[in-house]
């Protein structure tokens, strides 16, 4: 068995880290970069038709080349705050990437107002172009975002304003969640570390752990009552300012989706929902418990912690990922060898799991936790998902490369499933397969219920949003009622601060970041029944359909790829009853068990 590092190498991009002077040069040349796009950008006209596809062809290769360079920045700087929350100098990167990401928002903000000039003729005809029809679509998306927006000036201030108006709560929020300590078992630790206790055998330590992580979030709760409403208001204050009334727009335009699409999806979940109320029961019963906590949800059943070593978990990733695809799990092993992985537990790390892209390099970067869970295992296979999506597309136009988030979920959790499928065959007898199924059936709940309490949550809250500001006993009150909904009363206690503990909630790049894991979870079964029924010859059809997930809408990537519609609730419902049967072998094989 190989053995690996568990920290990532970060000087195989730029040595030297927040200091780097390689780093400090590649910003200034983008920089430079950006000058030249502005000026292009500038002088492009569509005065004279049989020069414009001559201009914009200009426009296009810098403007590449710049998307490259900001994505790389943004990549290595969330690299950097994400190690060492204390990282001072990282920190003033993390300021100079916010600037650099308003004057390039700036810049194509600029660009789509001369879009919008042309004539809708004339562009179609420009679309036909040997230069433009690789990257038609996105280019048609952007004029037509472009014109549901305020004028060019106005979205540019609204971009200024941002950096210290907006972006910054966020950044408050990860700085004030950076420096918490939380003592558990008469340890400090840092908010990731204690999270990971929530998944300990032992009941004690559990509540212990969500004892202490709730009274840490109710002692900060007025400052993330603050950083909440504040970000949400000047979203909400943006969007009634380009008469947007539906503070859903927003995220369903950012992930390429229709609203039928996600009633469709969540009313499919409500339907089967009855299924999980049973599991939630029948674990109850296995832990000895009338009905569980909410803390006692991700808990293991076998009555011991399980422990994979970082090692042993890689190993058995890249075997598994060899199975459905032998150039995944070459790439997972090359991901290790190469040490793109930052897995170290260790304090002073931010909590949570990220992947992120450095499309210049062609490199990727993974962070995480890792303390040998089972769940620890699945993460590490879902982020390798997100890399290895980002590895197919390494090649195309760098403005086909922005795929959104609910498709990015996709292959991030057809990793994952492979995985988690996997490990249930390998076992080797009821008890561990009913433990194995336990694990799967844990990250449905999450994704139909956990996340849709999430959605529940967040569309109330901004719906009371834009009447005033809302109140931390109020927000408390609005997440226990959605945690109730979502898990349709199956628990005895709820987590009255989730909205001030979720990372998630006070991100300021995508609004809404919750049911597109939903999305990308039931999307991904499709996917996974195909790949079962084809075998090996679905590998290359499984690279095309990631190949165009930056390129279409997630409605038309369905219908080409799979043949499904998701607008009608029988594909969802079909992919629910995928799940189920992993529900309903869990209870056809802990019937009659008890607690010890």
């Amino acid at each position: 068995m190989n053995t690996y590092n568990l920290r990532w190498n970060l000087d195989s991009l730029f040595p030297g880290e927040s200091n780097s002077k390689e780093f400090e040069s590649y910003v200034q040349k983008t920089e430079q970069f950006m000058l030249q796009l502005k000026d292009k950008v500038e002088d492009l006209s569509f005065a004279n038709e049989e020069g414009d596809a001559v201009l914009l062809t200009g426009v296009l290769d810098v403007l590449q080349t710049v998307t490259k360079r900001i994505r790389e920045i943004g990549a290595f700087v969330s690299c950097l705050t994400a190690q060492d929350v204390n990282d001072i100098k990282a920190k003033e990167w993390l300021a100079k990437r916010s600037q650099l990401g308003a004057d390039y928002s700036n810049i194509l903000t600029k660009l789509d107002e001369k879009l919008m000039e042309v004539g809708d003729q004339h562009w179609e005809g420009l679309l036909q172009e040997d230069s433009f029809s690789p990257v038609s679509f996105v280019l048609e998306e952007r004029r037509k975002r472009a014109k549901e927006k305020l004028p060019a000036d106005q979205e540019s201030l609204i971009n200024d304003l941002s950096v210290d108006g907006y972006h910054a709560w966020g950044q408050l929020y990860n700085s004030i969640v950076g420096k918490m300590a939380i003592s558990v078992e008469g340890k400090e630790l840092s908010v990731g570390q204690a999270s990971n206790k929530l998944s300990s055998s032992n009941r004690k330590v559990r509540k212990e752990a969500a004892g202490k992580l709730q009274e840490a979030w109710e002692e900060k709760s007025d400052l993330f009552t603050e950083t909440l409403n504040h970000l949400a208001g000047f979203r909400l204050q943006t969007y009634k300012h380009r008469g947007w009334n539906n503070t859903l727009k927003e995220p369903l335009d950012i992930n390429r989706m229709n609203k039928k699409t996600l009633h469709a999806m969540w009313n499919a979940i409500t339907k089967y929902k009855k299924y999980y109320t049973k599991y939630l029961s029948r674990k109850a019963d296995l832990l000895g418990l009338d009905k569980l906590a909410i803390y006692d949800v991700g808990a293991p059943i076998g009555g011991a912690d399980q422990k994979l070593s970082y090692d042993e978990g890689a190993a058995f990733i890249i075997e598994q990922f060899g199975k459905f695809s032998p150039k995944m799990a070459e790439f997972a092993e090359m991901a290790f060898d190469k040490r793109w992985i930052e897995a170290e537990d260790r304090p002073g790390k931010r909590p949570g799991g990220f992947c992120t892209s450095f499309p210049d390099s062609k490199e990727t970067r993974i962070f995480m936790t890792y303390s040998g869970t089972p769940s620890n295992v699945a993460t590490l296979a879902h982020e390798l998902g997100h890399a290895y999506h980002q590895h197919v597309m390494n090649d195309l136009p760098i403005l086909n490369q922005g795929y959104a988030m609910n498709v990015a979920e996709t292959a991030s959790t057809f990793a994952e499933m492979i995985v988690a499928d996997a490990a249930v065959k390998h076992a080797e007898n009821g008890a561990e397969k009913a433990v194995l199924l336990e694990d799967k059936v844990q990250r449905s709940v999450a994704f139909f219920m956990n996340i849709h309490a999430r959605f529940l949550f967040e569309t109330r809250f901004y719906e009371e949003r834009k009447q005033g500001m809302v109140p931390t006993a109020r927000l408390n009150e609005l997440m226990v009622d959605a945690q109730r909904e979502a898990y349709q009363e199956a628990l005895g206690e709820y987590d009255p601060y989730f909205w001030a503990s979720k990372l998630h909630f006070h991100i300021t790049g995508v609004p809404f970041y919750n049911f597109p894991y939903t999305f990308g979870y039931l999307f991904s079964l499709g996917i996974y029944a195909q790949s079962l029924k084809e075998g090996n010859e679905f590998e290359n059809k499984y690279i095309s359909l990631l190949q165009d997930t930056g390129k279409m809408r997630v409605e038309d990537l369905a219908e080409k790829h799979l043949g499904v519609n998701l607008e009608q609730q029988e594909f969802w419902e079909d992919a629910m009853k995928v799940c189920i049967k992993d529900v309903e072998e869990f209870l056809k094989l802990t019937a009659g068990t008890t607690a010890e």
